[in-house]
Protein backbone atom coordinates (compact mmCIF):
# COMPACT_ATOMS: atom_id res chain seq x y z
CA UNK A 1 0.00 0.00 0.00
CA UNK A 2 0.84 3.21 -0.54
CA UNK A 3 1.82 6.18 1.88
CA UNK A 4 -0.20 8.97 1.82
CA UNK A 5 1.27 12.15 0.10
CA UNK A 6 2.00 14.52 3.05
CA UNK A 7 0.22 18.06 2.03
CA UNK A 8 2.22 21.35 1.83
CA UNK A 9 0.50 22.63 4.67
CA UNK A 10 2.31 19.39 6.73
CA UNK A 11 5.71 20.40 5.88
CA UNK A 12 8.65 22.64 7.42
CA UNK A 13 11.63 23.79 6.07
CA UNK A 14 15.13 23.05 7.74
CA UNK A 15 18.01 25.92 7.38
CA UNK A 16 21.25 23.88 6.81
CA UNK A 17 24.30 26.05 7.65
CA UNK A 18 26.91 25.52 4.20
CA UNK A 19 30.53 25.38 4.84
CA UNK A 20 32.17 28.81 3.46
CA UNK A 21 34.10 27.91 1.19
CA UNK A 22 32.15 25.58 -1.02
CA UNK A 23 32.42 25.52 -4.36
CA UNK A 24 28.65 26.93 -5.29
CA UNK A 25 29.39 29.78 -2.94
CA UNK A 26 26.16 29.45 -1.35
CA UNK A 27 25.61 30.23 2.72
CA UNK A 28 22.43 27.74 3.44
CA UNK A 29 20.26 24.96 1.79
CA UNK A 30 16.82 24.82 2.95
CA UNK A 31 15.50 21.22 3.20
CA UNK A 32 11.43 20.26 3.47
CA UNK A 33 10.93 18.07 5.91
CA UNK A 34 8.01 16.18 8.16
CA UNK A 35 7.24 17.30 11.46
CA UNK A 36 7.81 14.15 14.49
CA UNK A 37 7.01 16.34 17.36
CA UNK A 38 8.87 17.68 19.69
CA UNK A 39 12.22 18.70 17.86
CA UNK A 40 12.24 15.95 15.31
CA UNK A 41 11.73 16.19 12.04
CA UNK A 42 11.94 13.67 8.78
CA UNK A 43 14.15 14.81 5.50
CA UNK A 44 11.86 14.82 2.42
CA UNK A 45 14.19 15.66 -0.56
CA UNK A 46 17.64 15.04 -1.46
CA UNK A 47 19.89 17.88 -0.84
CA UNK A 48 21.43 19.66 -3.31
CA UNK A 49 24.58 21.15 -0.88
CA UNK A 50 24.46 19.58 2.39
CA UNK A 51 26.94 17.05 2.89
CA UNK A 52 26.52 13.92 5.36
CA UNK A 53 22.65 14.00 5.07
CA UNK A 54 20.13 12.51 3.29
CA UNK A 55 16.06 12.09 2.05
CA UNK A 56 14.70 9.82 5.43
CA UNK A 57 16.65 11.27 7.78
CA UNK A 58 15.28 12.18 11.11
CA UNK A 59 17.10 15.56 12.30
CA UNK A 60 16.77 17.60 15.18
CA UNK A 61 15.90 21.41 14.62
CA UNK A 62 15.47 24.28 16.78
CA UNK A 63 13.05 27.42 15.63
CA UNK A 64 14.69 30.16 14.28
CA UNK A 65 11.64 32.44 13.06
CA UNK A 66 9.32 30.93 10.49
CA UNK A 67 12.07 28.31 9.56
CA UNK A 68 14.24 25.65 12.04
CA UNK A 69 17.76 25.46 12.18
CA UNK A 70 19.36 22.42 11.49
CA UNK A 71 21.27 20.66 14.76
CA UNK A 72 21.79 17.37 14.72
CA UNK A 73 21.46 13.96 12.74
CA UNK A 74 19.09 11.59 15.35
CA UNK A 75 18.69 8.90 13.10
CA UNK A 76 19.84 7.41 9.73
CA UNK A 77 16.97 7.25 7.06
CA UNK A 78 19.53 4.45 5.55
CA UNK A 79 19.18 6.68 1.81
CA UNK A 80 22.87 7.96 0.15
CA UNK A 81 22.69 10.99 -1.63
CA UNK A 82 25.09 11.93 -4.54
CA UNK A 83 25.18 14.76 -7.57
CA UNK A 84 25.10 14.90 -11.19
CA UNK A 85 26.78 17.99 -12.58
CA UNK A 86 26.06 17.49 -16.51
CA UNK A 87 29.21 18.53 -18.32
CA UNK A 88 29.63 19.60 -22.30
CA UNK A 89 26.22 21.52 -22.77
CA UNK A 90 24.07 18.37 -22.42
CA UNK A 91 21.02 18.89 -19.95
CA UNK A 92 18.34 16.44 -18.34
CA UNK A 93 16.37 16.53 -21.56
CA UNK A 94 19.41 15.47 -23.97
CA UNK A 95 19.36 11.62 -25.26
CA UNK A 96 22.90 11.12 -23.86
CA UNK A 97 21.92 11.66 -20.39
CA UNK A 98 18.71 9.74 -20.60
CA UNK A 99 20.78 6.89 -21.53
CA UNK A 100 23.24 7.09 -19.04
CA UNK A 101 20.36 7.87 -16.53
CA UNK A 102 18.05 5.16 -16.93
CA UNK A 103 20.19 2.01 -15.83
CA UNK A 104 20.71 3.91 -12.59
CA UNK A 105 16.49 4.84 -12.30
CA UNK A 106 16.01 0.93 -13.21
CA UNK A 107 17.77 0.59 -10.09
CA UNK A 108 15.32 2.51 -8.09
CA UNK A 109 17.49 5.54 -7.62
CA UNK A 110 15.76 9.02 -8.34
CA UNK A 111 16.63 12.49 -9.06
CA UNK A 112 15.99 16.25 -7.74
CA UNK A 113 16.29 18.65 -11.11
CA UNK A 114 17.64 22.19 -9.28
CA UNK A 115 18.19 23.75 -13.29
CA UNK A 116 18.43 20.79 -16.14
CA UNK A 117 21.99 20.98 -15.23
CA UNK A 118 22.20 19.59 -11.71
CA UNK A 119 20.54 17.01 -10.08
CA UNK A 120 20.64 15.35 -6.27
CA UNK A 121 20.43 11.61 -6.76
CA UNK A 122 18.58 9.98 -4.33
CA UNK A 123 19.42 6.10 -3.78
CA UNK A 124 16.98 4.44 -1.15
CA UNK A 125 18.22 1.02 1.09
CA UNK A 126 17.30 -1.20 -1.25
CA UNK A 127 19.26 -0.30 -3.92
CA UNK A 128 22.88 -1.44 -5.03
CA UNK A 129 24.96 1.46 -4.18
CA UNK A 130 27.99 -0.17 -5.26
CA UNK A 131 26.21 -0.50 -8.63
CA UNK A 132 25.12 2.95 -8.59
CA UNK A 133 27.98 4.45 -8.12
CA UNK A 134 29.83 2.02 -10.94
CA UNK A 135 26.95 3.19 -13.11
CA UNK A 136 27.56 7.21 -12.08
CA UNK A 137 31.62 6.37 -12.88
CA UNK A 138 30.54 5.38 -16.49
CA UNK A 139 28.90 8.65 -16.98
CA UNK A 140 31.33 10.70 -16.04
CA UNK A 141 34.38 8.64 -17.46
CA UNK A 142 32.41 9.09 -20.88
CA UNK A 143 31.83 12.29 -20.50
CA UNK A 144 28.33 13.02 -19.64
CA UNK A 145 28.74 14.48 -15.97
CA UNK A 146 30.69 14.59 -13.27
CA UNK A 147 29.58 13.50 -9.85
CA UNK A 148 30.01 13.73 -6.28
CA UNK A 149 28.93 11.56 -2.73
CA UNK A 150 26.48 13.81 -0.52
CA UNK A 151 26.13 11.12 1.81
CA UNK A 152 26.69 7.66 1.54
CA UNK A 153 24.58 5.76 3.79
CA UNK A 154 27.08 2.52 4.14
CA UNK A 155 26.09 -1.00 2.74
Amino acid sequence: MNSPVKAASDRVKIRFELDPDNEQGYEVENLWAEPLGRDHFRILNAPFFVFGVSSEDVVRATRSGQMFRFREVARRGRHSTYRIFLQNDYTIHDDEFQQHWRPISTLGSTFENANDRFVAVDIPPEVNVSEVYRLLKKGEEEGIWAFEEGHYAGA
